[in-house]
């Protein structure tokens, strides 16, 4: 019981009802990955964890319009190159390197979302004893997968087989990354797991 300070009880005019906890989802989360691996990777830099940053993508500006003083438009643009992947920086003396992709299909993740230049270069970066994995946001969960097994699913698709990666096969060779409140999405856990 709550009382006031001159002693008298606090009694409640209406009853107050507790909220029903909502599942948290990653369906329809749009650029909310992006937002949420931005947040994941600030907390981790303020809290002197790793240094990952998300790389700009290099772009060309070719016409600009200046309609007023405040106001440019950018009217004509192209990319300078091709780009890597959406995330790097060092962990523990490691170079990490990862992308970020999501797919609101709900039966398999489509591997369309990759480019073979991403590709190649993840398998540069393994090559060279660094980091790399993707961070999926699929079938309402968000999941690490490591690259190696990207390259499989790659070469299988290559090779004329599936397209995709199955629900299935995320399970078995993913791991799924809980959503928290600092870091929002903490894939350190996973790398800690793995390499450390």
């Amino acid at each position: 019981m709550f009382r006031y300070p001159n002693g008298k009880p606090y009694e409640p005019k209406e009853q107050i009802k507790p909220k029903k906890q909502q599942d948290i989802t990653y369906s329809n989360r749009g650029m909310t990955l992006e937002e949420d691996l931005n947040e994941t990777n600030t907390y981790y830099l303020e809290n002197k964890l790793a240094v990952i940053h998300k790389k700009p993508t290099p772009v060309q500006i070719v016409h600009v319009d200046y309609p007023r003083r405040s106001a440019a438009v950018i009217k004509e643009a192209y990319f300078k190159q091709s780009s890597t992947t959406d995330y790097n920086g060092v962990y523990r003396g490691k170079y990490i390197d990862f992308e970020a992709k999501e797919t609101k299909n709900k039966t398999s993740f489509p591997l369309q979302n990759f480019h073979a230049h991403q590709i190649d270069h993840m398998k540069n970066v393994v090559d060279q004893g660094g980091i790399s994995f993707v961070i999926l946001s699929a079938f309402d969960t968000c999941y690490y997968l490591e690259a190696r097994h990207l390259f499989t699913f790659w070469n299988r698709q290559e090779s004329g087989g599936r397209k995709s990666i199955s629900l299935n096969e995320l399970n078995e060779y993913g791991h799924k990354i809980a959503l928290g409140y600092q870091p929002r999405i903490d894939y350190l856990k996973i790398i800690d797991k793995l390499y450390f």
